[in-house]
């Protein structure tokens, strides 16, 4: 199996996070793509501490009716910092065989030298840079870290570069829906409408919990 993960706080989850999984899955032939709400992200505080339950459910609600989609609660079942490395070695042990595709930011790409054990992402999944409004990266290879641009080449004919492990990087062009969770928050805060900006069913959620109203 081919298998997609797409990790984030999802505070809260919209459509461009649904928009993104769909072309990943399709461009790159995934049988499933598993949405990963983070329990404690390392690199930021939750805005307004939104509880990792909540954040679940909204994606829960968001990814149901999408039968390529799928929803895990194992960073929040593992507890502690929610550690990329940790996950992807968690799923690779649970999915042995299957060829997982961690799909990300450009912006988070582009910083991925501050992540936990950055370097050995790449010998345990594929990855999926994802270029969105705000979000670019120039060229994959000026983007990696210079402490392991040796164990890449570039594929021009492919255009990914691909790892010594057998694991390739991929540049995902033309996701263009320019929505943020921060935008959806202030729109809620200030009582704006957030109406197609999100699920219908998230939108739902949100008002009934009266999430967001006193975000800051």
């Amino acid at each position: 199996m081919r298998l997609g993960i797409l990790g984030g706080t999802f505070n809260p989850i919209h459509n461009a996070h649904l928009r993104i999984a769909e072309e990943a899955r399709d461009l790159y032939q995934l049988d499933r793509v598993v949405f990963i709400p983070a329990a404690t992200p390392p690199h930021k505080p939750l805005v307004g501490e939104l509880s990792f339950a909540s954040r679940l459910e909204m994606v829960r609600l968001a990814v149901a009716d999408n039968p390529g989609f799928m929803v895990s609660d194992m960073e929040g079942v593992r507890g502690g910092r929610s550690y990329s490395i940790d996950t992807l070695r968690e799923l690779k042990g649970r999915y042995p065989d299957d060829d997982l595709f961690f799909i990300v930011g450009a912006d988070s790409f582009n910083d991925i030298s501050t992540w936990r054990e950055y370097g050995a992402i790449f010998g345990l999944c594929n990855v999926i840079s994802v270029q969105r409004p705000g979000s670019t990266i120039t060229s994959l290879a000026e983007a990696l870290p210079v402490a392991i641009a040796g164990e890449f080449c570039y594929d021009p004919a492919a255009k990914r570069l691909n790892h010594c492990s057998g694991h390739a990087v991929y540049a995902l062009d033309g996701v263009l829906l320019d929505i943020s969770s921060s935008h959806i928050r202030l729109s809620v805060q200030g009582g704006r409408s957030i109406r197609y900006l999100l699920p219908d069913a998230v939108e739902h959620y949100i008002k009934e919990q009266r999430l967001y109203v006193d975000a800051r």
